[in-house]
Formats: C-alpha cells, sequence, structure tokens
C-alpha cells in the first residue's frame, strides 16, 4: 500500500481546496418592462413580466 513520505503542509491542502470556495456572483440581466435588474430567465420581481407578458399581477 502507498504511503505518504511526508505531512502534506497546510498551505498546499488550503490552495488545492480553494479553487472550489470560490463562488461566481449570479447573472443580472435588465427587464425589458420596467428596466429593473432581475435575474435571468425568471420572472421580474417588480412588474411581474416574463417574456413580454404579464405571469404575475403586483400592486
Amino acid at each position: 500500500m502507498a504511503v505518504p513520505k511526508r505531512k502534506t503542509g497546510r498551505a498546499r491542502t488550503n490552495s488545492r481546496r480553494s479553487a472550489n470556495i470560490r463562488i461566481d456572483a449570479p447573472a443580472k440581466s435588465v427587464c425589458p418592462q420596467c428596466g429593473e435588474v432581475k435575474l435571468p430567465h425568471r420572472v421580474c420581481p417588480n412588474c411581474g413580466y416574463y417574456k413580454d407578458r404579464e405571469v404575475i399581477t403586483t400592486e
């Protein structure tokens, strides 16, 4: 069975793990109806429109 000759240091371990820690910010798009910033492929929380038609009635 293979056994490591030396202990893996904290710096090497943390640098290897750092690639998985990075999280990108979610993409943003502009609502064509009201101009509010929203998540893509989702109903606009401000006006309730999705793909040029009203899906949710907002007051």
